[in-house]
């Protein structure tokens, strides 16, 4: 099983997005793992993964992954961070597996059976064929956001080079994507926000420059889940936790300090 564990410190789980790479929120891993033990990995659907996917459990089966991340690790009790599509995946893993969640971590999480934009729509049903587009439309549709969150033009070029490095070493597959986004518009987790007892903390951008989830459709989980806590990233939308991920572990650390029985080793850590 293909699992990255970096850093020192509490355990943390980070579940990457729809992309199903975890190299594309290594930003984020790289900034946590200044305070956390980091244990990140692609979704079991992924042929990297060395996992077993059964895609008739659906949500349940990335659950099971997982767990399984924790058990071959060693880990009894983490942080579990979900980026977008990975908050589905965290919430359920919070839900079933209470013992196991020392915090919930919801990033700019869609919410529960989330309906898709006509195009996205359009997309689901040819991915082998308008996959390449919709990934060719996402610069320009984030553009915004990046202007926002990186004003100089030297860090966007550097943001800039690093994505499209990332894209030509782990193109995503259009038709996992597309099986990921047709599961966000069947899974409906409010059963599961209700029976998640760890302390939650929901993070989204700023309200306006989330082009991808809408930050009040994200800030719901406040209303779902018992005694959640929200904090935005300012001058962010979607990609907040790689466009500014030291602010990003930052407000995680905070939270996890604060809210939780989770201590580090030392106050430098």
């Amino acid at each position: 099983m293909n699992i990255i564990d970096r850093g020192l410190g509490p355990p943390l789980v980070l579940v990457p997005s729809v992309h199903g790479r975890w190299e594309y929120v290594a930003p984020a891993v790289d900034a946590l793992a200044a305070s956390f033990r980091v244990l990140t990995f692609p979704l079991c659907d992924e042929p990297s993964s060395g996992a077993q996917f059964d895609a008739a459990r659906g949500l349940d089966g990335y659950v099971e992954h997982v767990l399984s991340v924790l058990d071959r690790t060693g880990v009894d009790r983490a942080v579990v961070c979900g980026i977008s599509f990975g908050g589905l995946i965290a919430a359920r893993f919070a839900a079933s597996h209470p013992l196991r969640t020392a915090a919930l971590v919801l990033v700019s999480t869609p919410p529960p059976a989330m309906q898709l934009k006509r195009r996205h729509q359009i997309y689901m049903r040819w991915p082998w064929l308008l996959g390449p587009l919709l990934l060719a439309e996402a610069p320009w549709r984030l553009r915004p956001e990046v202007r926002v969150a990186l004003p100089g033009r030297a860090e966007r070029r550097r943001f800039s080079r690093l994505a499209l490095k990332t894209l030509v070493r782990t193109p995503p597959s259009p038709m996992r994507m597309a099986a990921r986004a047709r599961l966000m518009t069947r899974v409906d987790i409010r059963p599961d926000c209700e029976r998640i007892t760890a302390p939650t903390l929901v993070v989204t951008g700023q309200p306006g420059l989330d082009y991808v989830v809408p930050v009040d459709a994200s800030s719901a989980y406040t209303q779902l889940i018992r005694r959640a806590h929200i904090s935005v990233i300012e001058r962010t939308g979607h990609l907040g936790s790689v466009t500014r991920p030291d602010v990003f572990a930052a407000i995680v650390r905070d939270f996890v300090a604060n809210r939780t029985g989770v201590r580090w080793p030392d106050a430098a850590a």
